[in-house]
């Protein structure tokens, strides 16, 4: 059964999600669920910049999956979150984007 922080990841509400991911959860989540935390923020349109620990944690495969989730939402015709495309960026090789 999914503990408590792992249930409000799953919701909708934006400012139980925010706080979801503080410092604790940079520290403590497993690397899948803080990618799908991060991408969830992506998706609620919530500032990457309200994320903890994004720098230290992010890794190719958590750069790829923003970057899908954009190229889905631009092939749809669907506006892109703006902070989308500077995690892409500041994680990627010079180039790859």
């Amino acid at each position: 059964m999914p503990g408590p922080r792992t249930q409000t990841l799953r919701g909708n509400d934006t400012t139980l999600i925010e706080a979801a991911l503080g410092p604790y959860a940079a520290a403590h989540l497993p690397a899948d669920e803080y990618r799908q935390a991060v991408l969830k923020c992506v998706f609620c349109e919530i500032p990457l910049a309200r994320v903890a620990g994004l720098e230290d944690r992010a890794d190719a495969e958590l750069t790829r999956m923003p970057a899908d989730f954009a190229a889905e939402r631009s092939a749809a015709g669907r506006r892109v979150p703006a902070d989308t495309g500077l995690l892409i960026s500041a994680f990627l090789p010079h180039g790859d984007l």
